[in-house]
C-alpha cells in the first residue's frame, strides 16, 4: 500500500475526529444490530461503492446489482470488522471481493478473460458503450473502455492500492502479466486522453 495514502489517511482523521467519532458510532451500532446506524454508513458509502463496482464490471446493470450485494454482504459480515484499519478501507476490500465472486460465477466471461497466458492475446477487445447520464468522471468513461484484462488490473492496483503480488493471486495470473496489463491499461489511457484533449481544443 502506498505509504502517502496511508499518511494522507491519519491526516484526514485527525482533520475530521467528529466526522470519524460519528462513523465509530455508526459501526458499533450496526453491529449490534441497528438498521437505521447501517443505513448512514450506507449513505455515506455506496456512491464509492457503485463506482468500484462500474469501474470493475463497465456495466451499469450489474455495477448497480453488484453494488447491492456488497452491503448485504456488510450487513452480514461487518462484526469482522476490527477496527485494525480505516473502515473504508476494509469494506473497499470486502467490495472486491464481492466483485471478483460476481465474475467467477459467470463462466463464459470467466473463461474468457482469464484464459491461460499464452492465450491472453486472442482476448476479444471491446469498447464498452457509456450512458450519457453517467455519474463517473472522464477517466472513469475511458477506464471503463479498456479491455477487460487491462482494467482490472488497473482498477486494483491504481485505484484500490493493491500489490501487483497481490492482484496476481486474486486474478490467477503471473506477476509479471499484472504489470504488463498495468502498463497497457496506462498507455491505452494516455493515448485515448490525449486524444480527446485535442478534440476539445479542435472544437473549443
Amino acid at each position: 500500500m502506498d505509504t502517502n495514502k496511508v499518511i494522507d489517511a491519519q491526516q484526514r482523521f485527525v482533520a475530521n475526529p467528529e466526522q470519524n467519532w460519528q462513523e465509530h458510532e455508526w459501526i458499533i451500532q450496526a453491529k449490534h444490530g441497528s438498521q437505521t446506524a447501517f443505513h448512514q454508513l450506507y449513505e455515506k458509502y455506496h456512491k464509492q461503492i457503485y463506482a468500484l463496482c462500474w469501474r470493475m464490471l463497465a456495466d451499469k446493470s450489474s455495477a448497480e446489482d453488484v453494488c447491492q450485494e456488497v452491503f448485504v454482504v456488510l450487513w452480514q459480515k461487518i462484526n469482522n470488522f476490527r477496527g485494525e484499519s480505516k473502515f473504508s478501507t476494509w469494506l473497499h476490500s470486502v467490495a472486491t471481493n464481492v466483485v471478483l465472486g460476481h465474475l467467477r460465477k459467470h463462466k463464459t466471461w470467466l473463461q474468457r478473460i482469464f484464459s491461460i497466458e499464452d492465450q491472453q492475446d486472442n482476448v476479444t477487445e471491446q469498447s464498452v458503450a457509456l450512458s450519457d447520464d453517467s455519474e463517473l468522471a472522464e477517466l472513469d468513461k475511458h477506464i471503463a473502455r479498456l479491455p477487460e484484462r487491462a482494467r482490472l488490473v488497473f482498477v486494483l492496483f491504481a485505484v484500490e492500492g493493491y500489490r501487483h503480488e497481490e492482484i496476481a493471486s486474486m486474478l490467477k495470473m503471473a506477476v509479471g502479466s499484472s504489470k504488463s496489463q498495468y502498463h497497457r491499461a496506462k498507455t491505452l489511457l494516455k493515448q485515448w486522453l490525449t486524444e480527446a484533449q485535442t478534440e476539445e481544443n479542435c472544437h473549443g
